[in-house]
């Protein structure tokens, strides 16, 4: 590394400009910020594991009630945790239209997925989620607890899974959903899958796409080491609530055509191709945006 600058990867992204460090001392306060943070995440989950959860559980004693409460108490404490970040000037959070994602109710939300947080920060203002999650996360994490008690494992036959996120969102809850399956590349998206669009019309609920937009989220993206951090300012997440999709459109057509179609509209708008507007520290000689 360089006196001033970060040295450049083959990974680094086509979208932002690779940037030199303009405060060396608060890049590092930021990365310490960020440790102390994970940390943070982590010890709370596992006192929502052994203390939260079980006394929840001898309070509702039906799983929905349990899992309706459970549901609820995750999205404050996400909400918690961004606050603890954001106060700590490592993040800043913002949705346009905060009302209207607070109140999603029995749909899908779909959204890019550039970072490490994504999930977190979605969840903290919707009370009502649902995910389905890497099964690996349910099976060794510290998460584990949570993951099985609330949501939707990926390990299960597409069978099965289907018909949990089909029951979840008639329920009137918000499935959430990365079309992409992982972290987007630095490089840009991944190809899109198309379980968001099954499930939708499976279920005859709405998808609602979310782009996440803001500046560069380095030290948080796919193959990142973690003690990177954005070179000019704090991880911005701008939340952009697109138009709702509906199945409705699609049911002439067969399931395997449907599926594709829309999958098709849900990337038209979700790619970072179609929202310039929603990304900051745009780059003029990138690819993205000529």
């Amino acid at each position: 590394m360089s006196e001033d600058k970060i040295e450049p990867s083959v990974t680094d992204s086509l979208i932002f400009e690779l940037l030199p460090v303009k405060n060396r001392f608060l890049y590092c306060w930021r990365i310490l910020i960020k440790m102390f943070s994970f940390a943070l995440f982590g010890a709370g989950t596992v006192l929502i594991s052994i203390i939260a959860f079980p006394l929840m559980k001898l309070i509702f004693h039906r799983k929905e009630r349990f899992q309706k409460a459970a549901r609820h108490f995750i999205s404050v404490m996400f909400r918690f945790f961004v606050m603890v970040m954001t106060v700590l000037g490592v993040v800043r959070l913002t949705i346009d239209d905060k009302k209207r994602i607070r109140n999603l109710k029995a749909g899908i939300i779909v959204a890019n997925h550039p970072s490490l947080l994504d999930v977190v920060m979605l969840i903290s203002y919707i009370p009502n989620a649902d995910a389905i999650v890497n099964a690996g996360l349910a099976g060794k994490n510290i998460v584990r607890s949570i993951i099985n008690n609330l949501y939707i494992p990926n390990s299960l036959s597409y069978s099965e899974l289907v018909e949990r996120a089909v029951k979840s969102v008639q329920s009137g809850n918000v499935l959430i959903i990365f079309p992409e399956g992982t972290r987007s590349l630095p490089t840009g998206q991944n190809r899109y899958k198309k379980g968001a669009a099954r499930i939708s019309l499976a279920s005859n609920c709405p998808v609602f796409p979310v782009y996440i937009g803001g500046n560069e989220k380095r030290g948080l993206r796919k193959h990142d080491p973690m003690f990177l951090f954005n070179a000019h300012d704090r991880y911005r997440y701008n939340l952009y609530m697109k138009d709702a999709v509906s199945p409705a459109g699609y049911k002439s057509l067969p399931e395997p055509a449907a599926a594709k179609r829309m999958t098709e509209r849900i990337h038209e708008l979700l790619c970072d191709e179609n929202n310039k507007d929603c990304i900051l520290d745009k780059n003029p000689d990138n690819p993205i945006f000529k």
